[in-house]
């Protein structure tokens, strides 16, 4: 495939940023987003500085990286991470994340990156997230690589091709770091599983060899973790529905779930960068089908990510009630009961339907990881 055929998905260029640059600060929408994040002489400040980027390093360090802080300083109480030392400086990783939020997994995970003096992979983000010019430029400006889904078989086959290539050329060529989600969509019900059709297509242009393939891709799991769910009402309307039916997405569904999850409160969130997990996929019997070893690799993945998820007092309380224990009950107290619940009545604002049922899913989306910790021996 030539290489020019990435121009349909791949980031801008410093020139293309630079021309991006005044569209995105007379866009309508810029003025209240920065009205939201900052003071009048500090929208000033970065306003003069971004105007000044002449470089993708400078727009990520000169805006991107204020805005992501901004936006952690005033909906978290906290934003910690761990295992930055897992990652080889020397080396390229696809860091395979789970996906609770839709714009902040990676803009956190970036944030931490270049606060350590990291410099911030690449990223990946569905074609069906570009609903305005505004969120293409800063989006591409911020190193996003576009994902097609949609399509015939044909179209689709071929997008996955395209992406694969882009990929492991970046990693392998181009000693580029890489971010994708575990999952096409957000975790909605807090499982946080991989779905095995992203490796494959992942491995697609890689090495005949399925084993080595994966090996080339020097994978790291990151595991990110909110004490407040991200959109945690809207999350429970799409299980609920789907459901009862087949889901249909409101036409601003997805503008309203990067807005929400900027703007609502988050509690304490935990990014931890996992160890590389080549020794382990080293193990997975070679002479395995390919789809066999697609899934073992998977497996591999689930178990890091259910292990680094770092637990909050929410998942412990919501735990304990679906089970009706008090295994738990030192991790969390009467402060933890209130938040919680008021969190859940949010949903009901959200959708009104079987207020027991959405309550049941509520609660079931925080006690998840619970259950997978559980399961895995890790509790």
């Amino acid at each position: 495939m030539p290489e020019d055929n990435f121009d349909l998905i791949r980031p801008y260029t410093d020139e293309e940023m630079q021309q991006s640059i005044p569209r995105i600060v007379h866009d309508s929408a810029y003025k209240p987003m920065m009205n939201f994040l900052f003071t009048e002489e500090q929208k000033n400040t970065i306003t003069t500085n971004v105007l000044k980027a002449k470089t993708i390093v400078d727009f990520q360090r000169d805006y991107t990286l204020p805005c992501v802080s901004a936006i952690v300083e005033k909906t978290a109480d906290a934003a910690t991470f761990s295992g930055i030392e897992n990652i080889d400086k020397i080396k390229s990783h696809l860091f395979f994340g789970n996906h609770r939020d839709i714009a902040l997994d990676s803009s956190i995970l970036g944030m931490h990156m270049i606060n350590s003096g990291l410099k911030p992979p690449m990223m990946n983000w569905g074609s069906n997230l570009e609903v305005s010019q505004f969120i293409v430029d800063l989006g591409k400006s911020n190193q996003m690589i576009t994902v097609y889904r949609d399509g015939s078989p044909k179209e689709i086959l071929r997008n996955s091709q395209r992406l694969s290539l882009y990929i492991n050329n970046l990693i392998s060529e181009k000693k580029r770091s890489v971010w994708i989600a575990q999952s096409k969509g957000r975790t909605k019900d807090g499982r946080d599983h991989v779905e095995p059709s992203i490796l494959k297509m992942l491995i697609l242009s890689g090495d005949k060899d399925v084993k080595k393939a994966l090996l080339d891709l020097n994978i790291i799991p990151v595991t990110i973790s909110y004490e407040l769910e991200p959109c945690g009402g809207m999350k429970v309307r799409e299980v609920f529905l789907s459901q009862q039916e087949k889901y249909v997405k409101d036409p601003n569904e997805d503008l309203n779930s990067i807005l929400g999850g900027f703007m609502m409160q988050k509690g304490n969130i935990h990014l931890d960068f996992g160890r590389p997990i080549n020794h382990l996929l080293s193990e997975i019997n070679g002479d395995l089908r390919n789809n066999q070893i697609v899934q073992e690799a998977a497996k591999i993945i689930d178990k890091e990510t259910h292990n680094n998820y770092k637990l909050w007092p929410t998942n412990y309380l919501a735990y304990d009630l679906l089970e009706n224990s008090s295994r738990f009950k030192q991790f969390y107290n009467k402060e933890t009961e209130i938040s919680l619940e008021n969190r859940c009545q949010m949903v009901f604002e959200v959708i009104e339907d079987d207020k027991e049922k959405l309550r049941e899913l509520f609660y079931t989306m925080y006690a998840n990881p619970v259950y997978n910790k559980v399961k895995g021996g890790f509790l």
